[in-house]
């Protein structure tokens, strides 16, 4: 059953929509204005005022934009700004911001210019010394890590990986004693090989968290060990499909520690010693904290049963 609207959202949207009326929107500035990844709602009521304030829109694909700026009711003068023609579009909106026009930059999907075309023009905009105004919103990476469990400061994003084999398991090997969580994007058709590719670089008892089609009809998000996770994509023809963004739990301590080597020293103690014991030994010889060196031991013991 649909829930019906609540009564008081329209007047909050009539709030919302008196306070922007007393913010200012500088002219001679870009707009970095996140868009949503799915769910048509996940658009800030700032970035829908941006959007029906700035003279022009500089879209990753001008039919995809134009559809979305339809939901909202919006039309707007828009122009192609992708990987291809970065340098030439560059000029130009340099120039009509010299000219003190408000421009938009948007992706197709989420933040522009996080593995999205945009940082190029971005950085020539600010290399003119003109202002650029980030308009936050929906990504993809935050979304996936607010739900992932991995209890950890920090994150390193990866972004893509390379298509190729070799390259990719350089780049693998050498976040492999990287103590923060991993995040990488991948795309439905690498899915299967790059969670291979995961599983040999990075072992069995590493956790990896799935999230397909975040904010989309058929989100999923799925933790579980990296020597689960080839067969639960099997499981289901469907998992397989959509956009991805993979976590990988980072390796435990600090990131100076050989992650590599305290999961071959707890694997040559668990044979003997039980899981408590084996972590107590690893501490001591790698100098690594015992408590994450526990939680690998536990892992790697279940992982062997």
């Amino acid at each position: 059953m649909t829930p019906s609207p609540l009564p008081s959202l329209t007047a909050s949207l009539a709030t919302l929509a008196d306070e922007l009326e007393r913010q200012s929107f500088p002219p001679a500035a870009l707009y970095v204005v996140a868009t949503p990844i799915g769910n048509i709602a996940d658009i800030s009521v700032r970035a829908l005022k941006i959007l029906s304030v700035v003279d022009s829109i500089a879209c990753e694909d001008t039919r995809n934009s134009s559809q979305l700026l339809s939901r909202y009711g919006l039309s707007k003068n828009l122009f192609a700004a992708h990987q291809h023609n970065e340098l030439e579009v560059t000029t130009k909106i340099i120039q009509r911001l010299q000219a003190g026009e408000r421009i938009a930059l948007v992706s197709d999907a989420g933040t522009p210019a996080i593995s999205d075309p945009g940082a190029r023009i971005v950085d020539a905009v600010l290399g003119a010394g003109l202002r650029v105004v980030p308009v936050a919103g929906a990504s993809a990476a935050i979304a996936a890590l607010s739900v992932s469990g991995l209890v950890c400061d920090q994150f390193h994003f990866a972004g893509f990986l390379p298509a190729k084999a070799k390259q990719r398991e350089s780049v693998l090997s050498a976040l492999l004693s990287t103590a923060a969580t991993l995040v990488f994007y991948e795309a439905p058709h690498r899915i299967v090989e790059t969670v291979d590719a995961l599983l040999q670089v990075f072992g069995p008892a590493r956790r990896i968290v799935f999230g397909r089609e975040i904010s989309k009809l058929f989100e999923q998000i799925h933790r579980c060990p990296l020597s689960e996770a080839g067969a639960w994509l099997a499981e289901d023809a469907n998992r397989q499909r959509g956009e991805f963004v993979l976590l990988v739990e980072g390796a435990a301590g600090s990131g100076d520690d050989d992650a590599a080597e305290a999961e071959r020293i707890l694997g040559i103690l668990l044979e003997d010693c039980s899981v408590s014991q084996a972590a107590a030994l690893t501490a001591r010889i790698t100098g690594q904290k015992k408590n994450s060196l526990y939680e690998l031991a536990l892992r790697l013991s279940e992982t062997e049963k």
